[in-house]
């Protein structure tokens, strides 16, 4: 028997609050769940910043590969087996993409490669094909194999069907981190009839189309993924933290480059600083290690870092009011210079943060992203664009919604000890 087909003894169950449980009898996937590489993923959260407003939201990246995993498992085994159009010997390929598909986020995900300009599927692919532990693994499959697996994540495979289950607009990837956000969080919004989609899923030359008798609940689908964005993932609280954890490591890299001598010498962060981050430093990064300097940096000189890490330890965070750039830009350059003579910094005191989330998009030729619909399969055999089929999806299809607002420390502006004449003058133009 090869490495690609080796069956554990027995099969190992994981017990799961979302999917009751996660199968595994594959020797290559219960090997890549071993690595050291597939493990930091538990130090590693799966929403960043918003256990910071909802308590619950303490799960971590390993939680949401699991399942993902194990949706894909169920569509492949319990759905697609025996389908034309399925090609069997696509199954481990399957497995380990969405297993690994989240392999190099780094602490609090994005805000972290916004400030230091990395994407976290670059660091996937290095982790993939570089020298790891995961890396090994899937080279005892075939020498091609981590390439493959590799190329599945980052969308350029050339089976698209294949693709498409770890990343299109209704996948497993998806699927998971609602329903898994949703259950964390304590919110209703993020739940849908994920059994219902499962069981009309099918196979088609290059994506999953669904059963048009499922439309509905990929309607539901659609609907809760649009209620889970505005309601938890832009809550204005997280920003609001992301924010400040943002500001901290911005002003951490401008000391850096000021040659400023810090108490706690932030040596986790050198390679950052310098735009020379090496894969095995980035794996060695984990939101522990994060939170370590920014306690740590609580006691520094600096008034600014030492605030910050202060605010976000304590979850000491920015209030917030409603912008309007294409109305208030006077407004705010007005409070620039009045934050500036307050003793405010305003590149770290007055932020204006924006969110944006297409809910649903049709397929548009040349766009860089890619945006592949969802296709209905009709009882005739013949395919429709979901938005074509159902009138709800077709009210939101190709709406972006963006959210603008203006983060500030309203504790500092209500403090009636210094400068009193001009905070009141910048809460006048806050309305606050």
């Amino acid at each position: 028997m090869s490495y690609a087909t080796e069956k554990l003894s027995e099969e190992k169950v994981f017990k799961d609050p979302v999917h009751r449980y996660v199968h595994v009898r594959d020797r290559v996937i219960w090997d890549l769940i071993g690595t050291r590489e597939f493990q930091r993923l538990r130090r590693i959260r799966q929403l960043g910043t918003t256990y910071l407003t909802f308590h619950g939201a303490e799960h971590s990246r390993l939680n949401h590969s699991l399942g993902v995993y194990e949706i894909v498992r169920r569509i492949i085994d319990d759905g697609f087996d025996g389908r034309p159009d399925w090609h069997p010997e696509n199954r481990l390929l399957c497995l380990c993409a969405a297993l690994l598909h989240d392999l190099g986020h780094g602490p609090f995900s994005h805000s972290f490669e916004k400030v230091f300009h990395l994407d976290h599927e670059d660091f996937t692919q290095e982790i993939i094909l570089g020298k790891t532990e995961v890396n090994a693994v899937l080279r005892n499959v075939h020498k091609d194999f981590p390439k493959h697996v590799a190329e599945v994540i980052a969308k350029t495979y050339k089976n698209k069907l294949v693709v498409s289950l770890i990343s299109s607009q209704i996948d497993a990837d998806r699927m998971d981190y609602l329903l898994r956000d949703a259950y964390f969080t304590g919110v209703s919004y993020g739940n849908f009839d994920m059994e219902r989609i499962l069981r009309v899923m099918r196979p088609r030359e290059d994506q999953v189309v669904i059963k048009s008798s499922g439309m509905h609940a990929v309607e539901d689908y659609i609907m809760s993924r649009y209620q889970m964005y505005w309601q938890v993932y832009f809550h204005p609280v997280t920003r609001s933290a992301e924010v400040i954890l943002t500001k901290i490591l911005h002003r951490a890299k401008q000391l850096y480059e000021e040659n400023y001598t810090f108490k706690h010498d932030p040596i986790h962060f050198y390679s950052l600083f310098q735009d020379k981050l090496e894969l095995e430093d980035y794996i060695k990064l984990d939101e522990a290690v994060i939170m370590f300097y920014f306690q740590a940096w609580e006691e520094e000189e600096d008034s600014i870092i030492s605030d910050l890490c202060r605010r976000f330890m304590n979850r000491n965070l920015f209030k917030y009011v409603e912008f309007n750039p294409n109305k208030q830009m006077m407004d705010l350059m007005e409070l620039m210079g009045l934050f500036k003579k307050a003793g405010l910094d305003p590149e770290y005191y007055l932020v204006v943060d924006s969110s944006s989330d297409l809910p649903y998009d049709f397929y548009r030729p040349g766009e860089e992203e890619e945006r592949l619909p969802i296709h209905l399969l009709k009882p005739n055999g013949d395919i429709r664009e979901l938005s074509r089929e159902s009138e709800i999806v077709e009210a939101i299809s190709g709406k972006r919604r963006t959210d603008h607002k203006l983060y500030f420390p309203q504790d500092i502006l209500e403090d009636q000890t210094s400068k009193r004449a001009i905070k009141k003058k910048i809460r006048e133009i806050l309305g606050i």
